[in-house]
C-alpha cells in the first residue's frame, strides 16, 4: 500500500487521515451527547438521588454499545453534552476535523466554572475562531490561552490549581514480563522514611549477596509489605546469619493463576496475575515455593449447591473464570466484584451456569434495570453472558479467565431455568442513595470554586 506515493503525497495523506480521525471522534462524541440529552428528557428524574441514577443508566447503555468502561462512557457523555449545550460553535469546527480532541478536553475543563450564558457565547465564538490554530501547542499552552480568555470575561471562573499537598498520590501500573511500575507524589517526611526503610532492609543481607543495592531495595518491598525487620539473603551459604531469614506471613493476599505443571516447574506456560498480566513461568514456580496453593475445581465436578452463598470452591472457580465484572466494557477486578445469580435465587440455583461476577454498580444496575421493561440477561454454560438492551441491541461478553486458560471455558451443566420472577415492589429500599443529586453536586462545586476565587481577589486584587 502507498508504494506509488511520493513523500509529499504521503505527508498529505497523513494530514487528511488525521483530520478524518478528529471528525470521526467528534461525530461519536456528538452522537453520545445527543443520545444522553434525549434519554434524560425521557426520564422522570425520580431516581436522581439513587446511586445508580438516570445518568448511570445511560452510561451503562453507551458503555455496552462502545465496549468502554462506565467511567469513559460518562466522560464522553459530559464532553458531548457540553459541546452541544455550551459550545455549539466550537463543536462545529470539531466536527469539521479542524480541532484536536485534547484541545477540546482542555477547553471544557478550564471553562467549567462559567455559568453566564452571554459569557459562554462570547468565549464559544472566540474559541471557534482560534482553537484550530492551537493543535500543535502543548496542553499547558492551550490551558494558558483559555485561562486568558476566561480571566478577561469572568475572573471568578478561572480554575486555580489545588495545593500540591492535596494532589499526593501513589500509582502502581502493570509493566511487562511480570514487572510493574510504581511512582507518585507524597509528603517529604513520608518519602524520607520510606527511602530509609528500603535502605535499612537492603542492608540486612551479608556482603556476599549477589544483588546490587538497587535490586535489593526493589526486593525489599516484599518484607516491607509483610512487616518484616529483615530480608532473606541470596548468598547460598549455610553459615550466613541472614540466609535463613524469611519474611513473616503477610495479611495481604494476591492471587496468581497458573497451571499445575507451571507451579511444579515442569512447564513453560506462563501464569497470570489479575490486573498486571502475564508472569513468566520461572517467576510463578519461584513464587509457589512459599505460597499457599489452592486448586481450582474442574468444571464437570461443580454441581448445584443448596444455599444462596456459593461454596469456596464454586466462588474460586467463578472468580478465576470471569476475572472481571461481566458487564460489557467493565474491567473491575474479581476481588472488587459480587457473585451474582443470573436468575435470582431461589428460582435460579447456585451453580456456575447461573453465577458470574458484577461490580457493585453493575450488580445494582442488573437488580434494578433488568426485567420485562428493561434489559434481558442470558448466561450460556461456557460462562458467556448475553445482554439485550431495551432497544433490542445485543452484547455478549465471554469470560476473560477462559481466554487465558481454555480449560475454564469447558461448559458447565446446561440448566433449564425459569424466567426471572417479577421484582419486589419494595426493592427500591435496597438502592443506596446520594446526599446530593449530580446537578446539585455540580452547582455546589462550581459555586465553591468561584467563592474561593472571590475571596482571593478580595484579599489580593489582581492588576486588571
Amino acid at each position: 500500500m502507498f508504494e506509488g506515493c511520493g513523500d509529499a503525497e504521503l505527508l498529505a495523506l497523513m494530514g487528511d487521515a488525521q483530520q478524518a480521525e478528529r471528525a470521526a471522534f467528534a461525530r461519536q462524541l456528538m452522537a453520545v451527547g445527543r443520545f444522553a440529552q434525549r434519554r434524560m428528557e425521557q426520564m422522570s428524574g425520580e431516581n436522581d438521588f439513587f446511586c445508580v441514577d438516570d445518568w448511570e443508566v445511560i452510561a451503562a447503555e453507551i458503555g455496552a454499545e462502545l465496549g468502554i468502561s462506565r467511567g469513559r462512557a460518562s466522560s464522553q457523555m459530559r464532553y458531548g453534552t457540553t459541546l452541544l449545550e455550551r459550545f455549539p460553535k466550537l463543536g462545529e469546527v470539531f466536527l469539521a476535523g479542524r480541532v484536536d480532541f485534547r484541545v477540546i478536553a482542555a477547553t471544557i475543563f478550564r471553562t467549567d466554572l462559567i455559568a453566564d450564558k452571554d459569557v459562554l457565547a462570547k468565549i464559544d465564538a472566540e474559541l471557534a475562531a482560534k482553537a484550530p490554530s492551537w493543535n500543535k501547542l502543548s496542553r499547558e499552552k492551550v490551558t494558558e490561552l483559555v485561562d486568558w480568555m476566561v480571566i478577561e470575561a469572568d475572573p471568578e471562573a478561572v480554575r486555580v490549581a489545588r495545593q500540591r499537598d492535596l494532589d499526593r498520590h501513589i500509582e502502581v501500573q502493570p509493566g511487562q514480563n511480570g514487572m510493574a511500575e510504581i511512582w507518585g507524589s507524597v509528603r517529604a517526611p513520608d518519602a524520607a522514611a520510606f527511602d530509609m526503610k528500603l535502605n535499612e532492609l537492603a542492608a540486612t543481607v551479608c556482603p556476599d549477596d549477589a544483588r546490587t543495592k538497587t535490586q535489593r531495595r526493589a526486593d525489599a518491598l516484599t518484607p516491607l509489605a509483610a512487616g518484616s525487620a529483615s530480608m532473606p539473603c541470596t548468598c547460598g551459604s549455610d553459615e550466613c546469619a541472614a540466609g535463613g531469614s524469611e519474611p513473616k506471613a503477610s495479611q495481604i493476599v494476591i492471587n496468581v493463576l497458573a497451571e499445575a505443571a507451571t507451579v511444579e516447574g515442569t512447564s513453560d506456560r506462563p501464569g497470570y496475575l489479575p490486573g498486571y498480566g502475564v508472569l513468566p513461568a520461572a517467576m510463578v514456580t519461584e513464587l509457589a515455593k512459599n505460597a499457599r496453593l489452592r486448586p481450582v475445581a474442574v468444571p464437570k465436578d461443580l454441581v448445584a449447591e443448596p444455599h444462596y452463598r456459593p461454596s469456596a470452591a464454586l466462588a474460586r472457580f467463578v472468580r478465576c473464570r470471569d476475572l472481571t465484572c461481566r458487564w460489557p466494557g467493565c474491567d473491575q477486578p474479581a476481588v472488587a466484584c459480587d457473585i451474582d445469580h443470573t436468575v435470582p435465587y431461589p428460582a435460579g440455583p447456585t451453580h456456575p451456569s447461573n453465577n458470574k461476577l458484577y461490580c457493585r454498580i453493575h450488580h445494582l444496575f442488573k437488580t434494578f434495570h433488568a426485567g420485562p421493561a428493561g434489559w434481558t440477561e442470558i448466561q450460556i454454560p461456557d460462562g458467556t453472558i448475553v445482554w439485550i438492551s431495551p432497544r433490542g441491541r445485543t452484547y455478549a461478553t465471554p469470560p476473560i479467565g477462559a481466554m487465558f486458560f481454555p480449560q475454564l471455558a469447558i461448559p458447565t451443566a446446561a440448566l433449564v431455568l425459569p424466567n426471572s420472577p417479577p421484582p419486589s415492589p419494595n426493592r427500591v429500599l435496597a438502592m443506596p442513595t446520594r446526599k446530593r443529586t449530580r446537578a446539585q453536586d455540580r452547582a455546589y462545586r462550581v459555586e465553591r470554586e468561584r467563592a474561593q476565587n472571590r475571596a482571593r481577589y478580595d484579599a489580593d486584587p489582581p492588576p486588571f
